[in-house]
């Protein structure tokens, strides 16, 4: 790698295409460039890599996005530089318990120190580290503890918006904390969202882990995906429940339903359009639903007890009767954290087998669920 001590032109390009927020909307001189890497199935980001620095590409850092931001990565052996952020990252704070599993399977949950809300937490593993104190509580996503974290001083914060207008993460970049803004929440497609650990990857220098972590999960959700195409019978699925008299349940584009087409299931809004949930009245669910075969993710409701004195309509659905519910709000952290919300997007292959194990019991004989169970 070239020291940039020794390139001042490619050092003036530099510090005049970035800005002080380590995000940029230009283009850089492509003579320097080397390679992209391999994102097969995420559209939310990019990894571009040139001779003496690596460029991390945020596609959609939140949601409707018409900005692209770009950071800057240089490799800590050549110093402190201008507008760019020192890799390998040694200390992280991230804002999302789907960040964790991505750190803990590349082993670099020990350089976490912070993280807002730790109860939400529910690996064992980070847990641990919370309970030691080498995980700082910094208050609540929207409102972190800016003094706690200038004390820090992470190399990075990890962030994720809903939109362009977030106050908080403008304010830490003025105190001199780098934030790179993490997408990976509005991939479309199960594989999408585990491939993000290629970002995690870069940040730790730990790039081929990263690749051959991903290659594996894409190998295992791929395998089981044709193990489920040598189903005979195709059971009819329904999804979702009732939150202040509307079922919200998943559109036909959405990530949710790719793993139920993938489990070679019959989803009954598998033809809707949209990306994100489909909010209908009980009366066009219970028409089109009552008679489904598996109810999969009933709200948050555990038990059938739960689900009846919820509502009296439940008890009708053909699913409710033949006692085929289930639900993966069962299994929770030390602290109440529902662990499907933490794992299952880094994880897709686990999930997928969960639902080949709910609709294809024969297929899956040896199989214990990881996130679902029946209700009881």
């Amino acid at each position: 790698m070239l020291n940039l001590k020794n390139s001042g032109l490619l050092f003036y390009v530099l510090l005049m295409l970035f800005s002080s927020k380590n995000e940029v909307k230009k283009s850089v001189n492509n003579n320097n460039f080397i390679k992209e890497t391999t994102i097969k199935y995420a559209k939310g980001f990019d990894i571009q890599y040139y001779k003496n620095y690596t460029k991390l590409i945020i596609k959609a850092p939140y949601q409707n996005s018409e900005e692209t931001f770009e950071y800057v990565l240089v490799d800590s052996s050549q110093g402190n530089k201008p507008n760019a952020i020192q890799i390998p990252i040694k200390s992280i704070v991230v804002t999302s318990t789907t960040h964790i599993p991505m750190l803990e399977l590349l082993n670099a949950e020990n350089l976490l120190i912070g993280y807002p809300n730790t109860n939400y937490i529910s690996s064992k593993n980070t847990r641990k580290l919370i309970d030691s104190g080498s995980i700082q509580e910094l208050g609540n996503e929207e409102n972190i503890n800016t003094e706690l974290l200038l004390d820090l001083q992470p190399d990075v914060v990890i962030g994720f918006s809903i939109n362009s207008n977030n106050k908080m993460f403008a304010t830490i970049k003025k105190i001199g904390i780098p934030v790179i803004l993490n997408g990976d929440w509005l991939e479309e497609t199960p594989l999408g969202r585990a491939e993000w650990i290629k970002f995690f990857g870069v940040l730790f220098g730990k790039e081929q882990e990263a690749e051959a972590i991903f290659n594996e999960i894409e190998m295992n959700y791929l395998n089981a995906k044709k193990m489920a195409q040598d189903a005979k019978n195709i059971p009819s699925i329904i999804s979702g429940g009732l939150f202040k008299d509307i079922w919200n349940l998943p559109a036909g584009d959405s990530f949710e339903a790719a793993f139920l087409k993938d489990a070679n299931t019959n989803y009954l809004w598998k033809n809707s359009i949209g990306k994100g949930s489909l909010s209908l009245n009980i009366e066009n669910v219970f028409e089109k639903g009552k008679d489904a075969d598996i109810w999969i993710a009933p709200s948050n409701y555990t038990t059938f007890d739960e689900i009846s004195k919820a509502n009296d309509i439940y008890t009708q659905f053909k699913a409710y009767k033949n006692h085929q519910v289930y639900s993966y709000a069962i299994k929770i952290g030390a602290e109440g954290g529902i662990i499907y919300f933490e794992l299952a997007p880094a994880r897709p292959d686990l999930v997928l087998k969960d639902i080949i194990k709910i609709a294809h019991p024969e297929i899956m004989k040896d199989y214990e669920f990881t996130f679902y169970e029946k209700l009881k």
